[in-house]
């Protein structure tokens, strides 16, 4: 294991087959260990990760649903066959794309203009983005930044619906909808980065936990 990253070593006289089926076997350990090499936060029970600027925890409930529920300082995650880690950031991706969608259509508003449809994805390189047909697309790890972050994601991505350029014009836009927007900004150029450590991982089933 060197800087996050894993090798395997075979024998030769191992078939494509069998390394598979090897993998496959250890497919759970080999994310863990690869995501603790690599800095990475994997999104478990008994774990914390940022909800809307503050730290949540993770922990099983007895209820069966399979939605988690976000509570004041904590998610609770039913009983489902389904990874924790992947029904809690498809759960954090619906409470984004609600948020964003409100958010993008109060700024809209404001500037007189429209878009024509939204997205949520897990983008790296970018929080948001506007295209030349007024479709938006967010991060949904957005919804883990405090909340003026995510208003100031989308009020800059729907002033592109005015200025599809980053111009003096744009930013005074911008400044129309969030005159505080270099502090938002300045927060995602510092705490950007943390957001993406955190990352589902797979594990054991919730069944016939009490």
């Amino acid at each position: 294991m060197i800087d996050g990253r894993a090798r395997l070593t075979a024998p030769d006289h191992c078939d494509a087959g069998e390394i598979r089926r090897f993998l496959e076997r250890h497919e759970t350990w080999l994310r863990q260990a690869t995501g603790r090499a690599a800095g990475l936060e994997p999104i478990e029970l008994g774990k914390q990760m940022p909800f809307r600027g503050v730290m949540v925890t993770l922990r099983p409930s007895v209820q069966t649903g399979v939605t988690p529920d976000l509570d004041d300082g904590v998610i609770w995650i039913g009983t489902g066959r389904a990874p924790v880690g992947r029904r809690v950031v498809a759960r954090l991706r619906e409470e984004a794309r609600a948020r964003l969608l409100a958010r993008s259509r109060f700024h809209a508003e404001a500037l007189g203009v429209s878009f024509t449809s939204l997205s949520i994805r897990d983008t790296r390189s970018r929080w948001g983005s506007c295209s030349s047909s007024g479709a938006l697309s967010y991060s949904w790890r957005l919804i883990m930044a405090p909340d003026d972050v995510l208003d100031y994601v989308a009020a800059h991505e729907v002033a592109h619906l005015r200025e599809m350029n980053h111009s003096s014009r744009f930013w005074a836009e911008v400044e129309k909808l969030r005159p505080d927007w270099r502090r938002q900004r300045d927060w995602l150029k510092r705490h950007g980065a943390e957001l993406h450590r955190y990352q589902p991982v797979d594990g054991p089933d919730m069944d016939g936990v009490c």
